[in-house]
Protein backbone atom coordinates (compact mmCIF):
# COMPACT_ATOMS: atom_id res chain seq x y z
CA UNK A 1 0.00 0.00 0.00
CA UNK A 2 1.79 3.04 -0.93
CA UNK A 3 2.15 6.01 1.89
CA UNK A 4 -0.51 8.07 0.87
CA UNK A 5 -3.10 5.61 0.45
CA UNK A 6 -2.00 3.83 3.65
CA UNK A 7 -2.53 7.47 5.79
CA UNK A 8 -5.85 7.96 4.08
CA UNK A 9 -7.01 3.94 5.62
CA UNK A 10 -5.31 4.77 8.62
CA UNK A 11 -7.56 8.28 8.98
CA UNK A 12 -10.72 6.51 7.89
CA UNK A 13 -9.89 3.90 10.60
CA UNK A 14 -9.83 6.21 12.93
CA UNK A 15 -12.71 8.00 12.54
CA UNK A 16 -14.77 4.79 12.63
CA UNK A 17 -13.64 3.02 15.80
CA UNK A 18 -16.55 1.75 17.64
CA UNK A 19 -16.45 3.14 21.34
CA UNK A 20 -16.15 -0.85 22.38
CA UNK A 21 -12.30 -1.05 21.01
CA UNK A 22 -9.88 0.83 22.79
CA UNK A 23 -6.08 1.23 20.89
CA UNK A 24 -3.17 0.09 23.07
CA UNK A 25 -1.01 3.05 22.12
CA UNK A 26 -1.03 4.26 18.35
CA UNK A 27 -2.83 2.44 15.69
CA UNK A 28 -0.86 -0.09 13.94
CA UNK A 29 -1.91 -1.95 11.06
CA UNK A 30 -0.40 -6.13 10.87
CA UNK A 31 -0.89 -6.82 7.24
CA UNK A 32 -2.67 -10.74 7.22
CA UNK A 33 -2.30 -13.47 4.55
CA UNK A 34 -5.51 -12.68 1.84
CA UNK A 35 -7.57 -15.07 0.41
CA UNK A 36 -7.69 -15.36 -3.62
CA UNK A 37 -9.51 -12.39 -4.50
CA UNK A 38 -8.30 -8.28 -4.46
CA UNK A 39 -9.11 -7.93 -0.65
CA UNK A 40 -6.00 -6.88 1.87
CA UNK A 41 -6.72 -7.63 5.34
CA UNK A 42 -5.07 -5.90 8.74
CA UNK A 43 -5.49 -6.92 12.10
CA UNK A 44 -5.10 -3.45 14.34
CA UNK A 45 -3.92 -2.98 17.81
CA UNK A 46 -7.37 -2.37 19.61
CA UNK A 47 -8.90 -4.63 22.08
CA UNK A 48 -10.61 -6.23 21.50
CA UNK A 49 -9.16 -6.66 17.88
CA UNK A 50 -10.94 -5.74 14.85
CA UNK A 51 -9.96 -6.36 11.21
CA UNK A 52 -9.51 -3.58 8.83
CA UNK A 53 -9.98 -4.37 4.89
CA UNK A 54 -8.65 -2.80 1.96
CA UNK A 55 -11.49 -3.86 -1.14
CA UNK A 56 -11.00 -2.47 -3.93
CA UNK A 57 -14.27 -1.11 -5.09
CA UNK A 58 -13.62 -1.27 -8.94
CA UNK A 59 -12.46 -4.93 -8.47
CA UNK A 60 -14.62 -6.22 -5.78
CA UNK A 61 -18.20 -6.53 -5.08
CA UNK A 62 -18.49 -5.11 -1.72
CA UNK A 63 -22.23 -4.17 -1.69
CA UNK A 64 -22.63 -7.54 -2.19
CA UNK A 65 -20.50 -8.80 0.84
CA UNK A 66 -22.50 -6.79 2.76
CA UNK A 67 -26.15 -7.88 1.89
CA UNK A 68 -24.58 -11.46 1.66
CA UNK A 69 -23.25 -11.20 5.33
CA UNK A 70 -26.65 -9.46 6.67
CA UNK A 71 -29.03 -12.45 5.09
CA UNK A 72 -26.34 -15.34 6.37
CA UNK A 73 -26.64 -13.18 9.90
CA UNK A 74 -30.35 -13.29 9.80
CA UNK A 75 -30.24 -17.20 9.56
CA UNK A 76 -28.26 -17.32 13.21
CA UNK A 77 -24.82 -17.74 11.13
CA UNK A 78 -21.16 -16.21 11.91
CA UNK A 79 -19.97 -14.25 9.73
CA UNK A 80 -17.44 -11.67 10.92
CA UNK A 81 -19.82 -8.19 12.26
CA UNK A 82 -19.58 -5.44 10.40
CA UNK A 83 -18.68 -2.09 12.19
CA UNK A 84 -18.22 0.16 9.57
CA UNK A 85 -17.99 0.46 5.89
CA UNK A 86 -17.09 3.10 2.83
CA UNK A 87 -18.50 1.68 -0.26
CA UNK A 88 -16.72 4.36 -2.30
CA UNK A 89 -13.24 4.04 -0.90
CA UNK A 90 -13.78 0.17 -0.51
CA UNK A 91 -12.66 0.25 3.22
CA UNK A 92 -14.20 -2.41 6.17
CA UNK A 93 -13.94 -2.58 9.69
CA UNK A 94 -15.01 -5.98 10.67
CA UNK A 95 -14.64 -8.16 14.15
CA UNK A 96 -11.98 -10.64 14.52
CA UNK A 97 -12.60 -14.05 13.94
CA UNK A 98 -8.98 -14.72 15.19
CA UNK A 99 -6.69 -17.09 13.75
CA UNK A 100 -7.44 -20.29 13.77
CA UNK A 101 -8.79 -21.98 10.34
CA UNK A 102 -10.45 -24.94 10.31
CA UNK A 103 -7.86 -26.68 8.23
CA UNK A 104 -4.90 -26.85 10.49
CA UNK A 105 -7.04 -28.15 13.10
CA UNK A 106 -7.64 -31.41 10.99
CA UNK A 107 -6.73 -34.40 11.52
CA UNK A 108 -7.23 -38.24 11.81
CA UNK A 109 -8.72 -37.32 14.97
CA UNK A 110 -10.55 -34.43 14.77
CA UNK A 111 -11.70 -34.36 11.74
CA UNK A 112 -15.40 -36.24 11.84
CA UNK A 113 -16.60 -34.20 14.60
CA UNK A 114 -15.66 -30.69 12.87
CA UNK A 115 -17.00 -32.07 9.64
CA UNK A 116 -20.14 -32.52 11.54
CA UNK A 117 -20.11 -29.01 12.87
CA UNK A 118 -19.57 -27.96 8.92
CA UNK A 119 -21.98 -29.52 7.60
CA UNK A 120 -24.41 -28.17 10.90
CA UNK A 121 -23.37 -24.65 9.27
CA UNK A 122 -24.02 -25.93 5.94
CA UNK A 123 -27.72 -27.26 6.91
CA UNK A 124 -28.37 -23.15 8.16
CA UNK A 125 -26.82 -21.37 4.64
CA UNK A 126 -28.94 -23.74 2.72
CA UNK A 127 -32.15 -22.21 4.75
CA UNK A 128 -31.28 -19.01 4.29
CA UNK A 129 -34.41 -17.02 2.43
CA UNK A 130 -32.82 -16.52 -0.89
CA UNK A 131 -33.39 -13.28 -1.99
CA UNK A 132 -33.32 -12.93 -5.41
CA UNK A 133 -31.45 -9.23 -5.05
CA UNK A 134 -29.00 -10.82 -2.75
CA UNK A 135 -28.04 -14.64 -4.44
CA UNK A 136 -28.08 -14.33 -8.23
CA UNK A 137 -29.20 -17.59 -9.59
CA UNK A 138 -26.11 -20.25 -10.29
CA UNK A 139 -27.45 -20.12 -14.20
CA UNK A 140 -26.07 -22.04 -17.00
CA UNK A 141 -24.30 -18.81 -17.92
CA UNK A 142 -22.20 -18.58 -15.03
CA UNK A 143 -21.83 -22.18 -14.62
CA UNK A 144 -20.51 -22.39 -18.19
CA UNK A 145 -18.32 -18.94 -18.12
CA UNK A 146 -16.44 -20.81 -14.96
CA UNK A 147 -15.20 -24.04 -16.94
CA UNK A 148 -14.16 -21.62 -19.94
CA UNK A 149 -11.17 -20.61 -17.50
CA UNK A 150 -9.70 -23.75 -17.99
CA UNK A 151 -9.66 -23.97 -21.39
CA UNK A 152 -8.24 -20.53 -21.41
CA UNK A 153 -6.02 -20.48 -18.46
CA UNK A 154 -5.20 -24.11 -17.75
CA UNK A 155 -5.10 -25.65 -21.04
CA UNK A 156 -3.60 -22.61 -22.85
CA UNK A 157 -2.22 -20.36 -21.02
CA UNK A 158 -0.22 -22.23 -18.12
CA UNK A 159 -0.12 -25.83 -20.16
CA UNK A 160 0.90 -24.20 -23.31
CA UNK A 161 -1.57 -26.60 -25.40
CA UNK A 162 -3.69 -24.93 -28.15
CA UNK A 163 -7.02 -26.80 -28.73
CA UNK A 164 -8.80 -27.45 -31.77
CA UNK A 165 -11.69 -27.73 -33.41
CA UNK A 166 -12.40 -31.39 -31.60
CA UNK A 167 -11.29 -30.82 -28.57
CA UNK A 168 -13.22 -27.53 -28.45
CA UNK A 169 -16.21 -29.55 -28.96
CA UNK A 170 -14.93 -32.31 -26.52
CA UNK A 171 -14.55 -30.06 -24.15
CA UNK A 172 -17.70 -27.77 -24.11
CA UNK A 173 -20.03 -31.41 -24.58
CA UNK A 174 -18.70 -32.02 -21.36
CA UNK A 175 -19.74 -28.76 -20.08
CA UNK A 176 -22.96 -28.62 -20.76
CA UNK A 177 -23.43 -32.45 -19.10
CA UNK A 178 -22.39 -30.94 -16.19
CA UNK A 179 -24.32 -27.46 -16.45
CA UNK A 180 -27.47 -29.81 -17.03
CA UNK A 181 -26.60 -31.79 -14.19
CA UNK A 182 -25.97 -28.87 -12.01
CA UNK A 183 -29.58 -27.22 -13.08
CA UNK A 184 -31.11 -30.38 -12.05
CA UNK A 185 -30.89 -30.83 -8.60
CA UNK A 186 -32.85 -28.69 -5.82
CA UNK A 187 -31.49 -25.23 -6.07
CA UNK A 188 -30.53 -23.69 -2.38
CA UNK A 189 -28.34 -20.38 -1.49
CA UNK A 190 -24.63 -21.57 -1.81
CA UNK A 191 -21.66 -19.77 -0.53
CA UNK A 192 -19.45 -21.21 -3.22
CA UNK A 193 -16.32 -21.55 -1.30
CA UNK A 194 -16.80 -23.41 1.21
CA UNK A 195 -13.78 -25.30 2.05
CA UNK A 196 -11.74 -25.76 5.56
CA UNK A 197 -9.50 -22.33 4.84
CA UNK A 198 -12.85 -20.21 4.70
CA UNK A 199 -14.56 -21.59 8.17
CA UNK A 200 -12.72 -20.44 11.09
CA UNK A 201 -12.72 -22.01 14.86
CA UNK A 202 -14.02 -19.13 17.47
CA UNK A 203 -13.09 -19.07 20.73
CA UNK A 204 -16.63 -20.70 22.06
CA UNK A 205 -15.82 -23.36 19.74
CA UNK A 206 -18.54 -22.91 17.13
CA UNK A 207 -17.78 -21.78 13.38
CA UNK A 208 -17.13 -18.69 11.52
CA UNK A 209 -18.06 -18.63 8.09
CA UNK A 210 -15.81 -16.33 5.50
CA UNK A 211 -15.31 -15.08 1.95
CA UNK A 212 -19.06 -15.52 1.30
CA UNK A 213 -19.39 -13.07 -0.81
CA UNK A 214 -19.85 -14.60 -3.94
CA UNK A 215 -22.90 -16.66 -2.61
CA UNK A 216 -25.45 -17.51 -5.38
CA UNK A 217 -28.52 -19.68 -5.76
CA UNK A 218 -27.57 -23.20 -7.12
CA UNK A 219 -27.36 -26.73 -6.88
CA UNK A 220 -27.47 -28.28 -3.53
CA UNK A 221 -24.34 -30.58 -3.81
CA UNK A 222 -22.03 -27.59 -4.40
CA UNK A 223 -20.87 -26.10 -1.20
CA UNK A 224 -21.23 -30.48 0.01
CA UNK A 225 -18.69 -31.55 -2.22
CA UNK A 226 -16.81 -27.99 -2.16
CA UNK A 227 -16.48 -29.57 1.33
CA UNK A 228 -15.54 -33.03 1.35
CA UNK A 229 -13.10 -32.86 -1.63
CA UNK A 230 -11.62 -30.04 -0.33
CA UNK A 231 -9.14 -28.71 -3.08
CA UNK A 232 -6.29 -28.28 0.15
CA UNK A 233 -6.76 -31.38 1.74
CA UNK A 234 -8.14 -34.78 0.80
CA UNK A 235 -9.70 -37.55 2.77
CA UNK A 236 -10.45 -41.62 1.90
CA UNK A 237 -13.24 -41.34 -0.77
CA UNK A 238 -15.43 -44.16 0.42
CA UNK A 239 -15.26 -41.61 3.89
CA UNK A 240 -16.46 -39.07 1.96
CA UNK A 241 -19.25 -40.46 -0.24
CA UNK A 242 -20.87 -41.80 2.99
CA UNK A 243 -20.36 -38.27 4.38
CA UNK A 244 -22.65 -37.21 1.61
CA UNK A 245 -25.13 -39.94 1.38
CA UNK A 246 -25.83 -39.17 5.09
CA UNK A 247 -26.19 -35.34 4.57
CA UNK A 248 -28.64 -36.41 1.56
CA UNK A 249 -31.03 -38.19 4.06
CA UNK A 250 -31.12 -34.53 6.50
CA UNK A 251 -31.77 -33.03 2.91
CA UNK A 252 -33.21 -34.60 0.23
CA UNK A 253 -34.07 -38.10 1.38
CA UNK A 254 -36.57 -38.42 -1.62
CA UNK A 255 -33.66 -38.34 -4.10
CA UNK A 256 -32.01 -41.79 -4.72
CA UNK A 257 -28.54 -42.68 -3.15
CA UNK A 258 -27.51 -42.96 -6.97
CA UNK A 259 -29.10 -39.93 -7.96
CA UNK A 260 -27.51 -37.83 -5.37
CA UNK A 261 -24.17 -38.91 -6.01
CA UNK A 262 -23.87 -38.53 -9.06
CA UNK A 263 -25.20 -34.84 -8.63
CA UNK A 264 -22.29 -34.53 -6.24
CA UNK A 265 -19.24 -36.42 -8.15
CA UNK A 266 -20.32 -34.21 -11.22
CA UNK A 267 -20.53 -31.08 -9.16
CA UNK A 268 -17.33 -31.53 -7.87
CA UNK A 269 -16.10 -32.12 -11.68
CA UNK A 270 -17.75 -28.77 -12.64
CA UNK A 271 -15.98 -27.71 -9.39
CA UNK A 272 -12.54 -28.89 -9.82
CA UNK A 273 -12.15 -28.50 -14.12
CA UNK A 274 -13.20 -24.45 -13.02
CA UNK A 275 -10.79 -24.50 -9.78
CA UNK A 276 -7.58 -25.60 -11.98
CA UNK A 277 -8.55 -22.64 -14.50
CA UNK A 278 -9.29 -20.03 -11.49
CA UNK A 279 -5.25 -21.38 -9.66
CA UNK A 280 -3.87 -21.20 -13.25
CA UNK A 281 -5.17 -17.71 -13.65
CA UNK A 282 -4.46 -16.52 -9.86
CA UNK A 283 -0.78 -17.34 -10.25
CA UNK A 284 0.05 -16.59 -14.19
CA UNK A 285 -1.68 -12.95 -13.67
CA UNK A 286 -1.94 -12.15 -10.16
CA UNK A 287 1.05 -13.68 -9.16
CA UNK A 288 -0.15 -16.02 -6.43
CA UNK A 289 2.38 -19.03 -7.61
CA UNK A 290 1.55 -21.04 -4.20
CA UNK A 291 -1.89 -22.06 -6.07
CA UNK A 292 -0.14 -24.11 -8.54
CA UNK A 293 1.16 -26.50 -6.11
CA UNK A 294 -2.79 -27.48 -4.86
CA UNK A 295 -3.34 -28.09 -8.73
CA UNK A 296 -2.28 -32.05 -8.35
CA UNK A 297 -4.88 -32.97 -5.94
CA UNK A 298 -7.42 -31.03 -7.90
CA UNK A 299 -6.51 -32.67 -11.12
CA UNK A 300 -6.68 -36.11 -8.97
CA UNK A 301 -10.12 -35.21 -7.60
CA UNK A 302 -11.03 -33.98 -11.48
CA UNK A 303 -9.96 -37.89 -13.40
CA UNK A 304 -11.24 -40.05 -10.59
CA UNK A 305 -15.02 -38.97 -10.99
CA UNK A 306 -14.21 -38.18 -14.87
CA UNK A 307 -13.22 -42.34 -15.72
CA UNK A 308 -16.26 -43.40 -13.67
CA UNK A 309 -19.15 -41.87 -15.92
CA UNK A 310 -20.28 -41.93 -19.42
CA UNK A 311 -20.44 -38.75 -19.93
CA UNK A 312 -16.86 -37.98 -18.69
CA UNK A 313 -14.96 -40.82 -20.16
CA UNK A 314 -13.83 -38.87 -22.74
CA UNK A 315 -12.65 -36.28 -21.12
CA UNK A 316 -11.01 -38.60 -19.14
CA UNK A 317 -9.20 -40.01 -21.81
CA UNK A 318 -8.38 -36.83 -23.66
CA UNK A 319 -6.43 -35.20 -20.14
CA UNK A 320 -4.21 -38.51 -19.87
CA UNK A 321 -3.54 -38.63 -23.84
CA UNK A 322 -2.83 -34.47 -24.32
CA UNK A 323 -2.29 -33.19 -21.06
CA UNK A 324 -0.46 -35.13 -18.53
CA UNK A 325 2.26 -35.69 -20.90
CA UNK A 326 2.96 -31.96 -20.13
CA UNK A 327 2.60 -32.23 -16.55
CA UNK A 328 5.73 -33.58 -15.65
CA UNK A 329 7.48 -30.29 -17.03
CA UNK A 330 6.36 -28.65 -14.79
CA UNK A 331 8.23 -26.99 -12.20
CA UNK A 332 5.41 -27.24 -9.37
CA UNK A 333 4.01 -30.97 -10.39
CA UNK A 334 3.72 -34.37 -8.21
CA UNK A 335 1.98 -37.03 -9.36
CA UNK A 336 -2.03 -36.82 -9.17
CA UNK A 337 -2.26 -40.33 -8.46
CA UNK A 338 -1.18 -39.95 -5.13
CA UNK A 339 -1.18 -35.95 -4.19
CA UNK A 340 -2.99 -35.13 -1.29
CA UNK A 341 -1.96 -38.88 0.81
CA UNK A 342 -0.34 -37.46 3.30
CA UNK A 343 -2.69 -37.15 5.97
Amino acid sequence: MENQDKQAFCDWIMAFLPSSSELSGPLKIEALAGDAGFRRYYRLNTSPSLIAVDSPPIKENNSAYIAVSMALQAQGIRTPRVYAVDFVQGFFLLEDFGHNLLQPALNQQSMAGLYQQAEERLLEIQKTVPDPLVFPRYDAQLLGSEMALFSQWFVGELMGIELDQGEKNLLNSLFDELTSSALAQPQVVVHRDYHSRNLMLLEDKTLGVIDFQDAVYGPITYDLVSLLRDCYVRWPADSMRSRALAYKVLTCNHISDQQFLSWFDLMGLQRHIKVMGIFSRLALRDGKQGYLHDLPLVIRYSLEVAKDYPQSRAFYDWFLQRVEPQLSNQPWYRDWHTAGDNL
